[in-house]
C-alpha cells in the first residue's frame, strides 16, 4: 500500500522531530500495511522552506537508515507546497518538487480560503505539463461553505487528496460527512495519511480504506489504491465525471 502524503522526514517541519521519530513512524506504517511512503515536507508554510534538492538529499539519508535498521519501507520524495502566485517560476527555477519525478504536484491552500488566482495558476501549471493535486480540501473552510469552488477546479483538471483521518472522523463529524460527500461526487482521487507522528496525527490509512469498503464497496477502495500506484509511476489516474454537491446534502453538514 502506498501513502502519498506523509511528514516522515526528520527535523524539517512539524512532522518527525528527529530520526527516532521517523523510525517509529516507519514501523507504524508497516503495521498499517504500507510499504511505500512519499515524504512530503511543507514548503513555504509557516516559514518552512524545503526546496527540491534538500528534500531529495534527506530522502536518500532516511532510506539509508531504514535499510540499516532492516525496516522494509521505501521512501519516495515529494513536497507539500503552499499555493503562491509564483509557483510556476518556482518549478522552473528548481525549488518545487513533484512526486518522485512524476508530473503530479501536491499543493496546499490556506485553511480558511482558496486564493482568487487559483484557477489561472492551475491552468498555467497544466500548460507546463503539471497536474495539481489539492491536499485535504475537506478541511478548507471556504470549500466546505462553497463546494462549487472545488467542483470548478476539478472540472478543469485538478485532482484532490482527502486525509484518511478525516474519513475516520478524527477531525469531527462535519469534516467526516463532507469527506464522504466529496467521495460520492467524484471530487477526490486519492486517500493519504498526512501523518505527522505516531500519536495524535498518525496514519489511519487502513482504517479509512476499511470505512470506504463498508460504505461503498471494494471497487472504490481498489480505485483509490490503484490511483496511488499510477501516480508514482507517472501514469494517468482514474477519474470519474465530477458532480456538484447538491444543496440539500450541503445543508446537512450543519
Amino acid at each position: 500500500m502506498i501513502d502519498l502524503h506523509c511528514h516522515i522526514l526528520p527535523g524539517v517541519d512539524d512532522g518527525a522531530k528527529g530520526m527516532q521519530d521517523a523510525i517509529l513512524m516507519a514501523q507504524k506504517a508497516l503495521e498499517q500495511g504500507i510499504d511505500t511512503i512519499v515524504a512530503t515536507p511543507h514548503h513555504l508554510n509557516n516559514h518552512y522552506e524545503n526546496p527540491k534538492q534538500t528534500i531529495i538529499d534527506r530522502v536518500i539519508a532516511l532510506n539509508n537508515v531504514l535499510q540499516e535498521k532492516k525496516i522494509d519501507l521505501t521512501i519516495l520524495h515529494g513536497q507539500e507546497t503552499r499555493l503562491y502566485g509564483e509557483l510556476v517560476q518556482g518549478f522552473e527555477s528548481g525549488d518545487i518538487l513533484p512526486i518522485e519525478g512524476s508530473h503530479y504536484l501536491l499543493v496546499e491552500f490556506p485553511s480558511s480560503h482558496v486564493p482568487r488566482y487559483t484557477k489561472q495558476l492551475f491552468y498555467d501549471l497544466q500548460m507546463k505539463g503539471l497536474f495539481p493535486v489539492i491536499v485535504h480540501p475537506e478541511r478548507n473552510q471556504e470549500i466546505i461553505e462553497h463546494p462549487e469552488i472545488l467542483y470548478q477546479l476539478v472540472s478543469k483538471g485538478a485532482l484532490t487528496q482527502v486525509t484518511a483521518a478525516s474519513i475516520c472522523g478524527d477531525f469531527g463529524k462535519k469534516i467526516k460527512s463532507f469527506s464522504q460527500q466529496l467521495i460520492e461526487a467524484n471530487l477526490t482521487h486519492f486517500i493519504a495519511s498526512d501523518a505527522h507522528n505516531t500519536s495524535n496525527r498518525t496514519f489511519k490509512l487502513r482504517e479509512a480504506y476499511d470505512t470506504i469498503q463498508k460504505k461503498y464497496g471494494n471497487d472504490l477502495v481498489y480505485l483509490f489504491e490503484e490511483n496511488a500506484y499510477r501516480l508514482i509511476e507517472g501514469n494517468h489516474v482514474h477519474k470519474e465525471e465530477p458532480e456538484r454537491i447538491k444543496r440539500k446534502k450541503f445543508l446537512n453538514l450543519f
